[in-house]
């Protein structure tokens, strides 16, 4: 059954995986679908889990928790490093989101499937970001050049943790396959 399952589990995380470049929390969605699998996976004879045990499931926790310090790391960083306010980064991260999502419609058009999506919702999600931090440093009554900067920090901020989160998802993905095999 682990034959069967196994590979199926993987390829819901894979699946997870790839919601991390739209924005969304996908190295918990690995974690979630892992600890449903350990729970709901039959005990072998010798009483044993036949795979995914406390010791895999606290390795992935781990790496979720680091996936988004890190984001959050280059986030903060990056909005900081130009003297950006507490407004400035609330409305990069609804802009971030936004943009994300349109981000996938602007590509639909481009004969790329899968890929052509997850660059749009990749960049997108950083220009959202950029335009919102603009919007919030004006709203706080800075200059727009000021504003501007505040704005490229946050777009390479947000293009930093992305990718960060997704190594840490893809090292949950290589735990999880070594699990079936250690």
């Amino acid at each position: 059954m682990v034959w069967i399952l196994g590979p199926l589990l993987l390829i819901v995380q894979f699946g997870c995986w790839v919601s991390v470049w739209f924005g969304l929390p996908g190295n918990w969605f690995i974690l979630v679908a892992a600890a449903l699998y350990a729970w709901l996976m039959p005990v072998s004879l010798s009483g044993e889990a036949t795979a995914l045990g406390w010791p895999a499931l606290a390795g992935l926790t781990l790496l979720a928790l680091l996936g988004e310090f890190g984001e959050f790391a280059a986030g903060a960083f990056g909005a900081r490093r130009a003297g950006g306010s507490k407004r400035g980064a609330a409305l990069a991260l609804v802009g971030s989101m936004l943009g994300g999502v349109a981000g996938i419609f602007v590509a639909v058009p481009i004969p790329i499937p899968l890929v052509a999506p997850l660059v749009g919702a990749f960049l997108f999600g950083g220009l959202g970001a950029m335009i919102g931090a603009i919007l919030g440093e004006i709203w706080k009554g800075r200059d727009f050049e000021a504003s501007l900067e505040v704005g490229k920090s946050a777009f390479w901020g947000r293009m930093m943790g992305t990718v960060v989160k997704a190594v840490f998802g893809m090292g949950m993905l290589l735990l999880t396959l070594l699990s079936f095999f250690y």
